[in-house]
């Protein structure tokens, strides 16, 4: 069996949702629900967005629970030396009334931070792989910096993003 690659097993770029760095939290929510990925007649719902900028640069990665983070009224996100002094607004051992997101005040502070830009929420990217890198090399960069996506390059440019749920498919493929 030949050795599969990046390129084999990633998602085209014009076929992974990705969106500019000064879209708002709310833009970048309605590009998820909207996106479907198909891999291998498989559908699933992305986890996360690319972040381009104006040069179509790759500049990060916004997952789901960045944006949901990014939602958190701003009075609690009280910035902290340790994580114990932080306040979380989904922390119920907190407060449980915070956890009422169908009052009107939670309801106007998420609609106020869904305003926000993403690239204050975003990732930087951590690591890349070439498309002709080998699936071993995928699997070691995606365990060592505990990144779920990884974008694929080709001459220095992203060509598409290797998911660990795909690497793991290709995996199981082979052991089953």
């Amino acid at each position: 069996m030949a050795t599969k690659r990046a390129g084999d097993i990633m998602i085209p770029l014009d076929q992974y949702p990705h969106i500019p760095y000064w879209f708002t939290l709310r833009q970048a929510i309605a590009e998820i629900e909207l996106s479907t990925i198909e891999y291998k007649g498989r559908q699933s719902l992305p986890r996360a967005l690319l972040v381009f900028d104006e040069k179509y640069e790759l500049v990060g990665v916004l997952r789901r629970r960045d944006i949901l983070g990014g939602l958190e009224p701003r009075f609690l996100q009280k910035k902290a030396k340790s994580p114990e002094g932080q306040r979380h607004w989904f922390d119920i051992d907190l407060d449980p009334n915070l956890l009422d997101l169908s009052n009107g005040a939670s309801t106007e502070q998420m609609l106020k931070q869904a305003e926000l830009p993403v690239e204050e929420f975003m990732k930087p990217i951590v690591e890349t792989v070439d498309v002709d890198d080998p699936l071993a090399k995928v699997v070691y960069k995606m365990l060592h910096t505990d990144e779920a996506l990884v974008p694929v390059l080709d001459d220095q440019k992203v060509v598409g993003v290797v998911r660990s749920v795909d690497v793991f498919h290709e995996i199981a493929g082979q052991l089953l």
